[in-house]
């Protein structure tokens, strides 16, 4: 998986594109290649059907994007020929040594041996297919696009969470929470939001926030989980959970512990760790202040000097 991801960030990664017309509809041609492009380059341009029955993929359609299609006759009823000769070709095309990705375009759960046997080649295997996928299919592959939402985001109409929750195959917006906060809890309560957006994609090969009606993974964080919230920090995006904690609040439980010491902490670091146990999440950037230094000088009741700070007498 290392030497792939080096691949795609190196150099334009090349990709077999073989497409079962049999389970996939021509409406999504320019979804399929405009999602592909994002990955890499097609050398081949398969697909495969039984060409003597109307599919939707006319020649019109193949010559604009420069699709071969390939011929396969139904022989035997209840035999599904097209998809043994995707999986020949498939091979074959390993085998020759000339692409580094596969692109298989189908809806059936019939390839997930083949995209498990690409993967077992070191090759990069990119799923598409509409959401009806069964997940077998779909986790078989490093990455799969579920086109039907895709397309309807790309179209800018959207997708409620009630169509998301029709399709039973998807990754749920469910799982994706409880994901989110387990790595927050495993990160300390705060996580930078790049990470969780590859830690979700390595975790859910179909991850993709367009499945969700959303076009950027900060606003469905913020939106999908009320109870978090992103924060800008210089060239980062980082994801923590609310404090609901008032600054009264604050100042009140800092002039208590100043008043256990006897009234004066010698250690700044002391008062902030005590501080963090209490409030395991406690960011004071809610309040304005990056350092404790600053947030206590802006208390009227205590006085900081140099690394001590003390309750001001009355």
């Amino acid at each position: 998986m290392k030497e792939i991801t080096e691949r795609l960030t190196e150099d334009r990664m090349q990709f077999a594109v073989l497409i079962d017309s049999d389970n996939v509809s021509s409406k999504y041609a320019a979804t399929i290649f405009e999602e592909l492009d994002k990955y890499g380059l097609s050398t081949y341009r398969r697909i495969y059907g039984n060409w003597s029955k109307g599919n939707g993929w006319n020649e019109s359609l193949l010559l604009d994007y420069s699709i071969l299609p390939v011929q396969q006759f139904s022989y035997t009823s209840g035999k599904n020929a097209t998809d043994m000769a995707m999986v020949i070709d498939a091979m074959d095309i390993l085998y020759r040594g000339k692409v580094q990705g596969f692109c298989l375009v189908t809806s059936d759960s019939d390839f997930t041996r083949l995209a498990v046997r690409l993967r077992e080649e070191n090759m990069f295997v990119l799923g598409m297919g509409e959401s009806k996928t069964p997940q077998a299919l779909t986790r078989a592959c490093n990455r799969f696009i579920h086109l039907n939402l895709v397309a309807e985001q790309n179209k800018a109409s959207g997708v409620s969470d009630a169509d998301v929750a029709e399709e039973t195959n998807v990754t749920t917006l469910r799982e994706i929470k409880e994901f989110i906060y387990a790595l927050l809890s495993e990160n300390g309560g705060q996580v930078d939001l790049a990470q969780i957006g590859n830690r979700l994609n390595d975790r859910f090969s179909d991850f993709d926030v367009r499945n969700y009606g959303y076009t950027k993974l900060s606003t469905m964080v913020g939106e999908e989980c009320r109870e978090l919230c992103v924060l800008k920090e210089s060239n980062q995006q980082l994801v923590s959970r609310k404090n609901t904690l008032s600054k009264e609040e604050l100042e009140k439980e800092i002039e208590r512990l100043i008043r256990k010491s006897g009234g004066t902490i010698d250690n700044l670091s002391t008062l902030n760790d005590e501080l963090h146990k209490k409030y395991k999440h406690l960011d004071l950037k809610q309040f304005g202040y990056s350092r404790i230094s600053s947030f206590l000088r802006s208390m009227k009741t205590v006085k900081v000097t140099e690394n001590t700070v003390s309750l001001k007498k009355e």
